[in-house]
Parts: C-alpha cells; sequence; structure tokens
C-alpha cells in the first residue's frame, strides 16, 4: 500500500514545487526551533532542520511519509536567515552584490521505511547592485520572509545573474533530489501507481502559511 504523502512545510513555494510531481499530498506546519546550534556547519543546519520537520508531523501521522525541507543561503560560511528588518535586509543584500553564494536545501522523508535526508548544494552569483536597488527591493516586501533577503523566483531574479545546480532546490525543494528520495520510500512520481488527474495539495495546513523559503 502506497502510503500517504504529507509536505511538512509553511512554504506556499514548497507546495506549488511539491504538486509539480503530480502526487497527492496534504501539508501540515510543523513546529521546529531553527536556531543553528553552536559549531554547526550550514550544511548540517539545513539537514538537521529538514529532519526535524519531518519528524515532528510524523510523530503525529503514524503511517505517513512524511517531507521535510530547509533552505539556507550561505556567504564565506556564515548563514543568512531571514532578516529581522530593513537595515538587515540591506545588509545581507549588500554583502550579496556582485559575489557568488551558495544556497543549501536540506530534504528528508521520515515514514514506513524509516527516513533518510540529504543536502542539495547551489551557487547564485549577484550582479552589482546599483545605488537604490536594495533599498527598493526591500520596498516591494517580497525580501521580508526569504532566507538571504531576495526570491529567486519573485523580482529579486533581477540581480541574479548565473544560476549553478537546482532552480527549484534554490527556490526551497530540488525536485530531482525529492523525488529520488519519494521512490526509495514507496512513492514513485513516475511510477506505474502515480495518479496524474487531482493530484496535488490537500486538505489545510494547521496555520496559515508564510511566504517563501524556510
Amino acid at each position: 500500500m502506497r502510503p500517504r504523502l504529507i509536505l511538512a512545510s509553511a512554504s506556499p513555494r514548497r507546495r506549488e514545487l511539491l504538486a509539480r510531481l503530480g502526487l497527492p499530498f496534504t501539508v501540515r506546519e510543523p513546529a521546529v526551533d531553527e536556531r543553528s546550534l553552536p559549531g554547526e556547519t550550514p550544511e548540517a543546519l539545513a539537514r538537521r532542520l529538514a529532519l526535524a520537520k519531518a519528524r515532528a508531523v510524523a510523530a503525529g501521522e503514524p503511517g505517513a511519509l512524511v517531507l521535510g525541507a530547509d533552505t539556507v543561503v550561505v556567504l564565506e560560511g556564515e548563514v543568512f536567515g531571514k532578516p529581522a528588518g530593513r537595515e538587515e535586509a540591506l545588509a545581507m543584500l549588500g554583502r550579496l552584490s556582485g559575489r557568488t553564494h551558495e544556497v543549501l536545501t536540506g530534504v528528508a522523508v521520515v515514514g514506513p521505511r524509516g527516513e533518510e535526508a540529504l543536502v542539495q548544494r547551489s551557487r547564485v552569483s549577484f550582479r552589482a547592485l546599483r545605488p537604490g536597488e536594495a533599498a527598493r527591493y526591500w520596498a516591494t516586501g517580497e525580501p521580508a520572509d526569504k532566507a538571504g533577503a531576495y526570491a529567486v523566483q519573485g523580482l529579486g531574479a533581477v540581480f541574479i545573474r548565473r544560476l549553478e545546480g537546482s532552480p527549484s532546490g534554490v527556490m526551497g525543494l530540488p525536485l530531482h533530489e525529492t523525488a529520488a528520495l519519494l521512490a526509495a520510500h514507496g512513492l514513485d512520481p513516475l511510477g506505474p501507481a502515480a495518479r496524474r488527474a487531482g493530484s496535488g495539495p490537500s486538505g489545510k495546513a494547521d496555520a496559515p502559511e508564510d511566504g517563501g523559503r524556510s
């Protein structure tokens, strides 16, 4: 029997990305402390939080296959989270300007066959921002809840001159890696039992969703 698929995320972008695989799923928002641990590497952080989100939801959903993910923006070993406000966002964008940074997305599944996690790594190169651009971008409201203070799927794309890796991973859910994990745990998007009609999210999240990567 194919397990029920649950996305453990408050991100509408991850919900939209997962729907592209054509599998029916529901959404639950996990309650997880996303602060990093002392000495924790960015890769370890992304992996740990993806697993923590999946485990938090799986604890109350026996028999289900729960998918969790977490994305971090990294420049020279420093993790850029969601900006606390305008000044921090402008500082982040200023540091990313004209430079190449990494985006790491941890993906994890927890279900009847056990648990598994991986980290997908992409490189994103910004062009040099012109005077006033970061402030005008902040005024759009888009950077406020995004790791690194930008959204590759939105207006923030105008800053990106090169992306090496997974575009969907930079958005918050690398589909190649996600599909492989799901297939290994009994939900192959291209398997003979995959359902195309009526696929995608069903039901409601346990709480209102925010926007962007988290």
